[in-house]
């Protein structure tokens, strides 16, 4: 079908001058055959194209793609405002974005292709291949008489093991968290020092403690950058060589890595509002700058439909186009909630997945429908990433969504409107 765009005015923020209201496209569809909307109300559709018409109209976003899949067919495929403010380039489908935390997903299929491969066990201990995690320490704040905070030792119970980086209960912990003096020592370490790879990274968190003791706690750290360096022994391969060969290759995902090197597709990378660049204590990141560290836990970009690809891989059973990924029991096993009540391991105190939702082997999963205030389906796959990115599936529907932005401060108030908006149009 023809691309509509329709009209509206996108406030674009300079950073040597005043907000100035800049005319630009809006709800471009990107859809090219028509889609089949039997399952979806059209009239709750244009409430989704409304609000992100509104959100970038209003300056809260550069710019933004959304995509609803189902039956792996785009039934809704939108691009909105521009992917960079400061070239005012439209956005396109095949804008390219820093995925962050939307990179464990992808690393933990790949873990799993090396279980399926009979390299790796779930239950093996890291020390089999990291040695210096053979003996870590567990660090606990206490306080003493005089009510001064100290850290207390004790060796781990237990060794930490693949399942354990893969559900986020290795102890491991991060610069990221509130954690007080163990927070700290992770500040003081300087682990993203200079030009470092996943070996020197393994070998920097080794001489850290954990902040709990290994399958006790879902602590949100850097335990799936630690299964990409295990990914590399076990396979001999680099991380991104052993994701281009048995993940993004077969799947076509042709813009999915950790940089981009190419400089003609530097002008597809999103771009942040020029007030909306800081994550935590850092800069978004450059990704046309190449670095040594491959970061399995956040340092892929990707485009819409790549990541598309990857998602109908999973909900499809760990094939897509007759190309098998996965077996059908390794997916199902990924998608099992491995956080209490389903296992010993028990939610942080900052347990992102949110009320309502378990952890699998990678991301989250809806173990009740609605208890975190957004409506959705029992096994709801979901996860997101620090930069806005987001994305969302409804396997037994054969749906999949996703929320392609660039804006840390934004993303926790748009993605809960935005999934209800979402929910709403499915026709029950």
């Amino acid at each position: 079908m023809s691309i509509l765009r329709r009209s509206c005015d996108f406030l674009s923020v300079l950073t040597i001058a005043a907000a100035l209201v800049t005319p630009a496209l809006a709800g471009t569809s990107l859809l090219t055959d028509k889609p089949d909307l039997s399952s979806f109300s059209q009239d709750d559709l244009n409430r989704v194209t409304d609000m992100l018409d509104r959100e970038v109209g209003q300056g809260h976003l550069a710019g933004a793609i959304m995509l609803i899949q189902h039956r792996g067919k785009p039934v809704y495929y939108e691009a909105f405002g521009v992917r960079d403010p400061a070239t005012m380039a439209p956005m396109t489908t095949d804008t390219i974005f820093r995925l962050y935390s939307m990179s464990k997903p992808v690393t933990s299929v790949a873990a799993m292709i090396l279980v399926e491969q009979g390299k790796l066990r779930l239950d093996d201990p890291i020390a089999k291949f990291i040695p210096s995690f053979a003996h870590p320490q567990v660090a606990t704040e206490r306080t003493d008489a005089g009510g001064k905070s100290y850290l207390d030792f004790a060796p781990a119970e237990k060794p930490i093991t693949v399942l354990d980086l893969m559900r986020q209960s290795s102890g491991i912990s991060s610069a990221f968290t509130n954690l007080g003096l163990i927070t700290q020592l992770y500040l003081d370490a300087d682990l993203f020092d200079g030009d470092f790879d996943n070996t020197d990274f393994a070998a920097r968190l080794a001489k850290l403690p954990l902040a709990y003791q290994p399958a006790t706690v879902w602590d949100y750290g850097h335990s799936t950058d630690l299964l990409g360096r295990i990914i590399e022994i076990a396979s001999g391969q680099s991380l991104y060589d052993f994701q281009k060969q048995y993940l993004f290759d077969p799947l076509g995902m042709t813009d999915t890595g950790y940089y981009v090197l190419d400089p003609a597709k530097a002008p597809r990378i999103a771009q942040p509002m020029p007030t909306d660049r800081i994550i935590g204590n850092e800069t978004i990141s450059d990704p046309t700058v190449k670095r040594r560290w491959e970061s399995g836990g956040g340092g892929l970009v990707s485009t819409t439909g790549d990541y598309a690809r990857f998602l109908q891989m999973l909900i499809n059973g760990g094939t897509l186009d007759g190309v098998r990924i996965l077996k059908p029991e390794s997916v199902q096993l990924m998608r099992q909630n491995q956080v209490a009540p389903a296992s010993d391991v028990k939610p942080w105190a900052y347990y992102y997945p949110g009320a309502g939702f378990g952890y699998g082997l990678g991301f989250g999963v809806r173990t009740g429908p609605g208890e975190d205030g957004v409506p959705g389906f029992i096994g709801e796959m979901a996860w997101g990433g620090a930069a806005g990115t987001y994305f969302w599936t409804y396997p037994d529907q054969d749906m999949v969504m996703i929320l392609m932005v660039q804006t840390p401060t934004q993303r926790g108030r748009i993605q809960p409107i935005l999934k209800t908006l979402v929910y709403d149009a499915i026709k029950k």
